[in-house]
């Protein structure tokens, strides 16, 4: 009875250690409660690094501000859906403006981690270093 207890107790405590320490948080999104706003569907998938869209209506244009004023997206969509990879922004807030003549729906995603690609070198880039 004590081996299935301890087999019970160990199993039980890898799977609370995995669901807790498995996937840190990429980003959070701060939605637009607007009645207004309710006709597009905003959030993020599970793994919390793509923002989703979804709408009724066209979906024009989206674009996002960071904290340094500079637009790091600017992309027209003119779809009722759309998925967005939030990999490439870098850290910290990030104001989004999503486009639906004549609406505009503006909501708030953080950032959390940064997650830019790491580069490769080819042989061909380290030739040309050498010399």
């Amino acid at each position: 009875m004590k081996k299935y207890l301890l087999v019970f107790v160990i199993a039980f405590a890898n799977s609370l250690y995995q669901n807790l320490f498995a996937q840190e948080r990429f980003a959070t999104i701060k939605k637009n409660v607007n009645f207004r706003a309710s006709g597009l569907y905003h959030d993020l998938n599970k793994s919390k690094d793509t923002l989703l869209l979804k709408s009724d209506k066209k979906i024009n244009h989206i674009y996002s501000i960071n904290k340094h004023n500079k637009r790091e997206i600017n992309n027209f969509v003119n779809s009722n859906s759309y998925k967005l990879s939030l990999k490439n922004l870098s850290k910290g807030k990030h104001v989004f403006v999503v486009s639906q003549s004549p609406t505009l729906i503006v909501f708030v995603v953080h950032i959390l981690k940064d997650l830019h690609p790491i580069t490769t070198i080819d042989s061909e880039d380290v030739a040309l270093l050498k010399n």
